[in-house]
């Protein structure tokens, strides 16, 4: 049977990687855009290349890895390079994204989750349905982004400003999972997501159990 791809987003800080672990904890198979973006820079990748041409060579490292953090200085600091690094990246994080899906349904997958900060901002909503959208306050994700990336509030919020709003983003999704809260209120949540998921796609959820040691 064809597999079935829904869309998971939010922004930076609001805790994507907390709920995609705990569909994949239910045995939901996931593609992470961010590790694809990753992937497709390593050396010998052709968008290695491509953006040392653009942005200089002096943004990779001695043994010729990118040096992501000063290439994000760069392009959230200027919408226009922002734009050529996307330009370069994106549509080869997309055909990745394809074959590791194929992949899922050539063993027969039913269920596959595809997350992706950007996934709005690139129009992939409407392919990736349904959607879930996780959200925080700004004060919450620019904490949490400091904490994870040590970065401070001014670079914080430069990448806040180069995502669609979270107001934006949650308007447009089949779910929202509010993660201001506790551990546990968020996992509830994506518990209550993925099985609402599968009832609206016809899924049997037992496919996907909770684990039967978690207590929430």
């Amino acid at each position: 049977m064809a597999l079935h791809v829904f869309g998971l987003t939010g922004g930076i800080g609001t805790g994507k990687t907390t709920v995609l672990g705990r569909f994949r904890a239910r045995g939901v198979p996931a593609v992470a855009g961010d590790l694809l973006a990753c992937a497709v820079v390593e050396p010998g990748e052709p968008a290695l290349g491509e953006i040392s041409n653009v942005f200089g060579a002096d943004l990779l490292d001695p043994a010729g890895r990118l040096d992501r953090r000063r290439l994000a200085a760069i392009v959230f600091a200027d919408p226009v390079a922002r734009t050529r690094l996307e330009a370069i990246v994106h549509p080869r994080v997309r055909a990745l994204a394809r074959r590791k899906l194929a992949e899922l349904e050539a063993r027969g997958e039913r269920l596959a989750c595809y997350e992706a900060p950007l996934l709005v901002e690139v129009g992939l909503a409407e392919e990736l349905r349904p959607l879930v959208v996780v959200r925080s306050s700004e004060a919450v994700q620019i904490a949490r982004a400091a904490a994870r990336d040590g970065l401070g509030p001014e670079a914080i919020r430069a990448r806040l400003s180069a995502q669609m709003p979270l107001s934006v983003k949650a308007g447009l999704a089949d779910y929202v999972i509010d993660n201001d809260g506790p551990l546990a209120a968020t996992i509830e949540q994506a518990d209550q997501v993925l099985d609402g998921i599968c009832q609206k796609l016809g899924i049997d959820a037992r496919a996907y159990p909770r684990p039967t040691a978690d207590s929430g």
